[in-house]
């Protein structure tokens, strides 16, 4: 399955809010489809089939829409999510939380994180278009890994990044309060300031709530 390009309104309606997909919100409160969300009087010509395991269903489902959750946010594809958990697999600890740390210390999430770009669809498309430094360098790799004391800066407007990035996405965003793993300075004579990654991830100070747990069983069988 391919990175998700369609209408991102209709994801967040499913899946509840995903700020790193998009900031939208929508004025409708059921689910997408013909009907929305079934009444609970309700049942489908598939609920009614006689030899159905309801409860291997629900619990089916339960762990898709987490991995969807994860996936739709951090904008990554099927193989890459996969991939994560392999490796996470093969390091100590919990594999939830260290597939965690690894897409949090991803560039892309990093820029978002850091209030540089409203959501990490846009983050991506900032590194990818070489507007990021990481250490004073170029980086164009949304996958890169970013490191402890690892400083992120947008090249100034000199070196061709528009005036949007800076002013409308990044202080119009003051009050709400950064990731605790991370650290933003301002510099003189430099309007946007740096980030700085200034230790691992604090799990607890992150917007996107999701059970990790499901994420893994799901894979389980995959692995």
């Amino acid at each position: 399955m391919s990175r998700f390009i369609g209408p991102r309104v209709k994801i967040i309606r499913r899946l509840g809010k995903l700020p790193g997909l998009t900031t939208k919100e929508s004025a409708r409160k059921n689910t997408p489809g013909q009907h929305g969300k079934l009444s609970p009087g309700r049942k489908t010509n598939k609920q009614r089939g006689k030899n159905r395991n309801k409860k291997e269903k629900k619990q089916y489902t339960a762990r898709l829409e987490e991995k969807q959750k994860l996936r739709y946010h951090y904008g990554i594809t099927e193989r890459q999510l996969l991939n994560y958990i392999r490796r996470a697999k093969k390091l100590k600890g919990s594999t939830g939380n260290v597939l965690l740390e690894f897409l949090e210390m991803r560039l892309d999430c990093i820029v978002f994180r850091l209030r540089f770009a409203p959501t990490i669809v846009a983050a991506r498309q900032m590194v990818t278009h070489r507007h990021i430094l990481v250490n004073t360098k170029s980086v164009n790799i949304p996958s890169y890994k970013c490191q402890v004391n690892d400083i992120i800066n947008i090249k100034d407007k000199k070196t061709g990044l528009q005036k949007s990035y800076s002013t409308n996405r990044l202080f119009g965003r003051q009050n709400t309060l950064l990731a605790s793993h991370l650290t933003f300075k301002k510099v003189p004579g430099n309007f946007e300031g740096s980030g700085i990654v200034r230790q691992k991830i604090n799990q607890k100070s992150l917007s996107l709530k999701i059970n990790k747990r499901l994420i893994v069983e799901y894979y389980s069988r995959k692995i």
